[in-house]
């Protein structure tokens, strides 16, 4: 259940091109989730939040060019590191096509800020959603609940080792 916050200066880009952006952000969040973009249920609840800023300041001046504000966000356990650096390549390249300009000239103003949601505060429909439940949804098969649960154990021990040879590292670093 994917959620695209997405700010964009009005008139900034061509109706046509706008919409097709909003159309291909859905389908590469979609992707980097691990569904087929084609996956009815899943776009069904891929949501995109268009923001239109009266104007976009840089150094306290009016920016002189666009600038480009996407925030993917969803349930934790989806992204891996890697996962997250192809969505922002991804999410980039698509701004860049929709601005019709060249990559060195727009990727600078295309900031991208991919968001996993902590599990258990992912709500809906009056309720908490958890993982597990989403993926088993998005999949269209109860059976893929445990996938959900399996994603979620990943996700935790790599960021507890993450913390772990942190914390190693900056003991490590105290006793020099």
């Amino acid at each position: 259940m994917p959620m695209i916050d997405v700010t964009i200066p009005e008139g900034t880009l061509k109706p046509d091109a706008e919409a097709q952006l909003m159309k291909e952000l859905s389908d590469i969040l979609i992707t980097h989730e691990g569904y087929s973009a084609d996956n009815q249920v899943a776009q069904s609840v891929t949501v995109v939040f268009l923001h239109r800023p009266a104007a976009v300041f840089v150094a306290g001046k009016r920016a002189p060019f666009p600038w480009y504000r996407i925030v993917p966000s969803v349930p934790e356990g989806q992204y891996t590191d890697a996962k997250r650096r192809a969505l922002v390549k991804d999410v980039t390249d698509a701004v860049v096509r929709a601005d019709g300009g060249k990559f060195e000239d727009v990727s600078p103003h295309v900031w991208v800020f991919p968001t996993d949601v902590p599990d258990g505060q992912w709500g809906s429909r009056g309720r908490i959603i958890q993982l597990p439940e989403i993926h088993a949804f998005l999949s269209s098969d109860e059976r893929e609940h445990a996938v959900g649960v399996e994603r979620l154990k990943r996700h935790r021990r790599v960021k507890a080792l993450e913390f772990l040879e942190g914390a190693l590292d900056a003991t490590r670093k105290g006793t020099d």
